[in-house]
């Protein structure tokens, strides 16, 4: 079955001939087209009156609730586009496209569980038609901890066999994208297993090594990645923050230049460089590279903080206190951002 992009069911409504009256079925029709290019033109909430007016008839009128839920769901109504999707597929149980944002709405509730079985009813019309929907599909199974189902799906979405070394480093990397580092590192060993020069797998297995704290098994792993892919510029970041961490502050500096050799705009290696040159007693070159960093990112707390230390230490006292309560202020304001909304 094909999916209906969106609003593509609607029908064209032909103007009554001059002189006529229009039925009633032709005006409903006329206001669900009127409301359908309301919806186009970003005038939601005209559309939305339109379609709760019409909602009002009897019988109802096909193809509104559909409609209804498309409005509801574009202004962020999501209890409201559910119950609207809900009743269109009541009214037409072949409306692939509400059933595909019903999944969709389910999965922005917070309701993965229930969102799955429309999700998987999409992809069973269309297999491979929407890259979405098996994305959010794919977020499902793994937030009901199906792995393979959920490798499947984003294998299915990024078209990669679905058992290759691939499509578990894939699924890898979305286990850390969701904080579940154990089970990522899991799918990187299994990408390994299947294709031991893939690039990337070891990197994602360092990243869950020295979120762990464990740096020498982040170290192998890192150096592991160096050597199959030289070109990549975060794996030299990464040995930098390794090397810093364990006081090999000239192998972390070298490091440090190869990642902005190759990549300038990581505001990280800069914010990393400047730290490892104030450690090392060069707060001169310190400054440089942090200033750098802060015109790249001037809300980033952490570089105002190691300016000040720069600025302390060659005497500039003023700029050390100017820096200091930036630093200060934006750390507030960030705090303020993670308060709850009462």
């Amino acid at each position: 079955m094909r999916i209906v992009p969106l609003f593509a069911f609607l029908l064209v409504v032909v103007p009554s001939a001059s002189g006529q009256s229009s039925s009633p079925a032709d005006t409903t029709q006329q206001s669900l087209a009127l409301a359908h290019k309301d919806l186009e033109q970003g005038q939601q909430a005209e559309a939305i009156a339109l379609l709760q007016k019409l909602a009002a008839i009897h019988p109802p009128v096909k193809g509104l609730q559909h409609e209804l839920g498309i409005a509801y769901y574009r202004t962020g109504k999501l209890l409201e586009a559910q119950r609207a999707f809900a009743a269109a597929i009541q009214e037409d149980s072949s409306d692939a496209e509400s059933v595909q944002m019903q999944g969709l709405t389910l999965y922005r509730l917070g309701r993965p569980a229930d969102a799955i079985p429309y999700l998987e009813r999409v992809r069973e019309w269309t297999p491979n038609s929407n890259a979405d929907a098996n994305y959010v599909l794919g977020l499902c199974y793994m937030n009901a901890q199906r792995y393979d189902d959920a490798r499947r799906a984003f294998a299915t979405g990024f078209k990669v066999n679905p058992d290759s070394g691939a499509a578990y480093l894939l699924l890898g990397s979305m286990l850390q994208r969701a904080n579940l580092e154990e089970f990522a590192a899991i799918q990187a060993q299994k990408a390994l297993q299947l294709a031991p020069n893939l690039p990337l797998a070891h990197f994602l297995l360092g990243e869950v090594y020295l979120f762990k704290s464990d740096v020498d098994h982040a170290l192998q792993e890192f150096e592991k990645e160096r050597l199959l892919n030289p070109g990549y510029a975060p794996v030299y970041d990464r040995l930098g923050d390794v090397y810093t961490r364990t006081d090999r502050l000239q192998d972390a500096q070298e490091a440090l230049t190869k990642a902005i050799s190759l990549d300038t705009s990581s505001t990280g290696s800069f914010i990393q460089m400047g730290k490892v040159l104030l450690r090392r007693q060069d707060p001169v070159s310190s400054i440089m590279y942090l200033k750098h960093a802060e015109k790249m990112d001037p809300a980033n707390f952490i570089t105002h903080t190691l300016l000040a230390q720069a600025y302390r230490k060659v005497g500039q006292e003023d700029e050390a206190k100017q820096e200091m309560e930036m630093a200060s202020k934006i750390h507030v304001e960030n705090q303020l951002k993670l308060q709850p909304i009462e």
